[in-house]
């Protein structure tokens, strides 16, 4: 049972991390019906950007405390973030936006390696160490254990997800996005400004990339330039198994995902006999994928995805 309960708790953390990234799929796919394969590098931007301001604090400002120093690199990887996914619907997404649905995700895919190799030219391609800048004291539950990192992942995505239900249900912003995903023209014609909303729904995936960047890299210990390609495919697999498009199915598709490859890879040697170990827990989230798909299309909540009219 210990085994299994600290499972469980791997698998709530790994999970709010990927419904966090799956978010930001399913809201740019919701509104304008574009998978953007981008979104994982943005968080890999806002992991290796958190991780410059905090070398750069703790060099400049000797004893500033650890979560002091966490906040401030959280705020301004996500306004890096927020900026670098602004630009690229500006620039790459939205000259397409009425060509075939295969340029664009062409471009996205392009993207995707423009920005790794980028990072790869200013961060360099060597894995860096991320400072653990809060207690290392584990907590113990029930004979499990979980970290003061862990805990303030659940907390932080936690508070991201009630934030972002109540800015999509409760403010005019929210409405417009309903109102986009909806018809866009229509909208429009209503006094809304599609290409504001559109905008304001890539800052606020790029946003939610960021926060799970620094939450993935505070508890895994790494950054590099290639770390957003994985958690972004599996988050992507989330969204679809939740129901693409759908903000509940992405944040129930995140956390099953993370629940089913964590507790998997606990178990996954005694079921193959030692065949496999955990290392191959990644071959989860993909046969998820694959019996979602054959048995229902449309995800665990289904789509919300508006007919054009």
């Amino acid at each position: 049972m210990e085994i299994l309960l600290q499972q469980i708790i791997n698998g709530l953390v790994l999970g709010s991390m990927y419904a966090l990234i799956a978010l930001g799929y399913t809201m740019v796919y919701g509104i304008i019906n574009l998978i953007n394969f981008a979104h994982g590098e943005v968080l890999m931007v806002g992991a290796l950007t958190s991780w410059t301001i905090i070398g750069l604090m703790k060099e400049s400002m000797p004893g500033t405390p650890g979560w002091l120093i966490l906040i401030i690199a959280l705020i301004i990887a996500c306004i890096v973030a927020a900026t670098l996914n602004f630009v690229i619907e500006k620039v790459a997404y939205r000259p397409l936006r009425n060509s075939p649905k295969l340029a664009p995700l062409i471009t996205a895919i392009g993207m995707s390696i423009l920005l790794q190799t980028l990072a790869m030219i200013i961060w360099k391609p060597t894995n860096k160490a991320y400072p653990n800048l809060l207690s290392t004291t584990p907590i113990e539950v029930g004979g499990a254990v979980i970290s003061p990192t862990q805990v303030m992942i659940l907390s932080v995505t936690a508070f991201s997800l009630v934030v972002l239900m109540w800015l999509v249900n409760y403010t005019k912003l929210g409405r417009a996005m309903r109102a986009t995903a909806e018809n866009p023209r229509v909208a429009a014609l209503m006094g809304i400004r599609p290409d504001m909303v559109i905008s304001a729904t890539f800052i606020i995936g790029a946003v939610l990339a960021a926060i799970a960047g620094v939450m993935y890299a505070s508890n895994y210990g790494i950054a590099q330039h290639a770390m957003g390609f994985l958690p972004g495919l599996k988050a992507f697999t989330a969204a679809v198994f939740g129901g693409i498009g759908n903000l509940a199915g992405a944040v129930v598709g995140g956390i099953l995902l993370g629940l089913i490859e964590a507790i998997g890879s606990g178990y996954i040697g005694s079921i193959t006999g030692g065949v496999l170990g955990s290392n191959y827990s990644d071959i989860f989230a993909f046969i998820v994928l694959i019996v979602m798909l054959t048995l229902r299309p449309s995800g665990l909540l289904g789509e919300r995805v508006a007919d054009r009219a």
